[in-house]
């Protein structure tokens, strides 16, 4: 078992992107009474669990706000909770929030790792998103981190929007390599309810991207990555180096525990997970009355675990062991027809999922259960 990752959610941004559905209100005002819960929050899980090797700061938008609140923050969490020595220390920011003193205080509270939500180097592609800043914006972010004496940048990319063209894709992926990051996520662009794209979806205004186009993106933005020295990790990770993956990420994909503390945040320890109100409201007046701001949990099977440790794994370049996979009279022939079908491939006893395996990684795992007859498809 791997050490535990905490996930922090600062549930704040300026202003509300059309196509996202992580829980943040667009207002700064619940800010004090949210940093007074969250203290309350971080006291109730001192003794719960091990010592930390990674702490995320994600939302929302963690770079909204100001230095003397995120200190507060960090000062509680370092007081009460305990952290190894080399623990991955990451905040999410936007680029038009990103200053010089912005850099050096964060530097100074022990952040290691910047991830940075550039999404596109298209102004036209920015205006769609609703992005507030512009490419300039992400450009001076970009060059001030590299100047700074933070040396694990991470930069969000976003494909498959309305009308986007491979070369212009192209042109973003190659922009953002100017920079050398030290990790990059490849996200296809992809419509939730309770969002503005979903209605205009519903109304025919929006069109998402069809099977055949998002192969194409997926492809070519695999191989161009590849070729210039990444490591395709993860279905939509790419590290420079084994030391760049995205060390908290990859908890999420390998059942590792972790703790997640905010508004709507999830954790999972053991075979139990548990997450929060996705209200700031309901969080405080919880918090407030000295009770946990859990809103629900499940614990789940021993079958249960194995799906999810099965579908995760094959989520990843590090696939499955089939000690993982249940044993059946049929499994022989399942893995037969995915390696001739260019879906998997084996490496040792690990059953690895190629680039064709990760385009269909939501229907890969049923192949390896009973009662999923889903490799008849490929």
């Amino acid at each position: 078992m791997q050490s535990p990752g905490l996930y922090i959610h600062v549930p704040f941004c300026r202003s509300k992107c059309p196509y996202c559905d992580f829980f943040s209100i667009a207002s700064a005002s619940l800010i004090p009474r949210w940093l007074e819960a969250f203290k309350k929050e971080v006291c109730l899980y001192k003794e719960q669990f091990d010592c930390f090797d990674s702490l995320y700061l994600g939302g929302g938008t963690p770079s909204s706000l100001d230095l003397n609140d995120l200190e507060e923050l960090l000062d509680n969490i370092f007081t009460h909770l305990k952290f190894a020595p080399d623990t991955e220390i990451t905040i999410e920011a936007n680029p038009g929030e990103l200053t010089d003193d912005f850099i050096s205080g964060i530097e100074s509270m022990g952040f290691n790792r910047v991830n940075l939500g550039v999404q596109s180097f298209d102004d036209t592609e920015l205006a769609f998103l609703g992005r507030r800043h512009k490419v300039a914006d992400a450009e001076r972010a970009l060059e001030l981190l590299r100047s700074s004496g933070i040396e694990n940048m991470g930069i969000d990319l976003i494909y498959g929007l309305k009308e986007q063209t491979l070369d212009r894709w192209m042109e973003s992926l190659k922009k953002a390599l100017r920079y050398r990051p030290e990790h990059i996520s490849c996200y296809q662009l992809t419509i939730e309810k309770r969002t503005p794209f979903w209605k205009m979806q519903e109304k025919g205004l929006l069109t998402p991207m069809s099977e055949e186009k998002g192969r194409a993106f997926f492809f070519l933005t695999s191989e161009f990555m590849e070729e210039n020295g990444y490591i395709h990790y993860e279905i939509s990770n790419f590290a420079e180096k084994e030391c760049y993956r995205s060390r908290h990420n990859s908890k999420y994909w390998n059942h590792s525990p972790y703790l997640g503390l905010g508004p709507s945040a999830h954790s999972f320890q053991g075979s139990k997970r548990w997450w929060n109100f996705r209200s700031i409201r309901r969080y405080c007046e919880a918090l407030e009355r000295d009770r946990v701001p859990v809103e629900g949990d499940e614990t789940l099977t021993e079958g249960q675990m194995r799906l999810e440790a099965v579908s995760l794994g094959l989520r990843t370049m590090q696939g499955v062991d089939l000690s993982e996979v249940p044993h059946s009279p049929e499994l022989e022939d399942v893995i037969s027809r995915l390696r001739e079908s260019g879906h998997v491939r084996m490496k040792g006893n690990r059953v690895i999922p190629t680039r064709e395996g990760f385009l269909v990684a939501d229907r890969l795992p049923l192949c390896f259960f009973p009662a999923g007859n889903s490799h008849n498809n490929f």
